[in-house]
């Protein structure tokens, strides 16, 4: 009887996961970079792509659910199967950021040329819906491997700086793809076409984000080697009864620590205020400074090229951010955190006022001190609370405090846009709204740790 109790707890004893070296910390979300290169091409261009193609911005909320719709099925499915994958050459999550990755690749190169195909209106926007949602999928299934190896591979010492290090890298590639339309221009590529046509400028921004997506995931794939089934057992502790026990989603999220809710209401604010940043950001800066609201003027993608490089100034900002962020002592998280989101706040509300686009770099610097937050925080305290069962699964139903707040807030524009008189900086001023709750909601989080 003592052999089988002591078959039945093997692995129970947990390990302490071991201190990484640092270029390892950097192996393994350095990935990351093509990754966000490609939802940063994407996020500061979609406005832009579609309005351009022909979309009304009274409905541009539309085709700004459909992304955060597809992370909201697919980062729980990849979480699901890849807890329980394990490929002897691969791993048990690098199977998942192979296959995204590729087809990412793939409709990066397709979806700046939905106006290109020699579509009608309707037909162009359409295809563009469906490409924007493949997209998405494949993104989703290549960025969220990245989170779940922190959780899996790095201890609770080195767990901060390693998501930081992700945010750095992360800021790094939204840098890279805000510049490029801005840096293809002043080479000479042209930032004008016919209407109902994406510029070269954007279309050949996808094809290199395409390539650099590659490159960066080829480093993680082929340096970053997983932790064997069993040695993932002993470092969390996962029993053998543990293995063979069947959770459902219903079950986990009742299980779900504490902070998984407290942190997924501060999200709930954060996204609402981003999502509009995305959807309605070009438009605002067009009017606002421009003084266009027209797609098909030279001034309204001129304004495009700004907001490209607003974007890349956000990230810079974020960049930079993330390194002090990194330094910050556990116990005082929750204060950088709030304060963080409570400059993004300030400069969501200042874009309401700028009428000038240098001054604008203000606003955007204060926003990316609060994405380098939104990237580092939300995923530390999570996984510092859980166990290694299930850890993909969590991240993965996690994952909806990102995808619910965007959805929530594009069927809320429908009501909202005509409400501010369609005013598009009006909205962004609505984003700094939320960003403002969200960091008083930052005071319901306690921090716990899982033993």
């Amino acid at each position: 009887m003592a052999s089988q109790r002591d078959k039945n707890n093997e692995g129970s004893i947990k390990q302490q996961l071991p201190t990484l070296p640092i270029h390892m910390i950097w192996m393994i979300s350095f990935g990351f970079l093509g990754v966000q290169m490609a939802f940063s091409l994407q996020s500061s261009n979609m406005g832009r792509i579609f309005q351009t193609i022909g979309a009304d911005p009274h409905t541009l909320g539309f085709f700004f659910i459909l992304p955060p719709l597809a992370g909201l099925i697919v980062q729980p499915l990849v979480g699901y199967f890849s807890d329980r994958t394990w490929m002897p050459r691969l791993g048990r999550r690098i199977p998942y950021l192979l296959v995204g990755a590729i087809v990412a690749v793939i409709v990066m190169c397709l979806l700046p040329n939905a106006g290109s195909f020699g579509f009608g209106p309707v037909a162009a926007l359409t295809f563009g819906a469906v490409a924007i949602l493949f997209m998405d999928v494949s993104s989703n299934v290549a960025m969220q491997p990245f989170k779940m190896m922190v959780g899996d591979m790095v201890n609770e010492e080195q767990k901060g700086f390693a998501y930081s290090i992700q945010s750095f890298l992360s800021n790094s590639g939204a840098v890279l793809a805000c510049i490029f339309p801005f840096l293809l221009t002043i080479l000479g590529v042209s930032n004008s076409a016919p209407k109902g046509v994406v510029p070269q400028s954007v279309v050949i921004s996808f094809y290199a984000g395409a390539v650099i997506l590659i490159i960066c995931s080829l480093f993680t794939i082929l340096k970053v080697k997983e932790y064997t089934p069993e040695e993932y057992a002993a470092y969390h502790g996962i029993t053998n009864e543990d293995k063979k026990e069947k959770s459902n989603v219903f079950t986990l999220l009742r299980r779900a620590p504490k902070v998984f809710w407290t942190v997924s209401l501060v999200q709930l604010f954060c996204w609402m205020g981003f999502q509009y940043l995305w959807t309605y950001g070009t438009g605002a800066v067009a009017e606002n400074v421009w003084n266009t609201v027209n797609p098909a003027s030279p001034a309204y993608q001129e304004a495009g090229n700004w907001f490209g490089i607003l974007s890349a100034v956000q990230s810079i900002a974020a960049v930079l951010w993330s390194l002090v962020l990194a330094r910050v002592a556990n116990d005082k998280r929750k204060t950088w955190y709030a304060l963080s989101l409570l400059l993004g706040g300030i400069g969501f509300g200042s874009v309401f006022f700028m009428h000038n686009q240098v001054a604008l770099f203000i606003s955007f610097s204060l926003i990316g001190i609060a994405w380098a937050a939104m990237m580092t925080f939300p995923f530390t305290m999570l996984t510092n609370a859980l166990s290694g069962k299930n850890m993909g699964m969590y991240l993965g139903l996690f994952n909806g405090s990102i995808c619910l707040p965007q959805i929530i807030a594009s069927c809320i524009s429908f009501a909202l846009f005509p409400a501010l008189g369609s005013s598009m900086p009006g909205m962004i001023l609505i984003s700094g709204v939320f960003l403002v709750i969200g960091a008083l909601s930052v005071s319901t989080i306690k921090e716990t740790y899982a033993r």
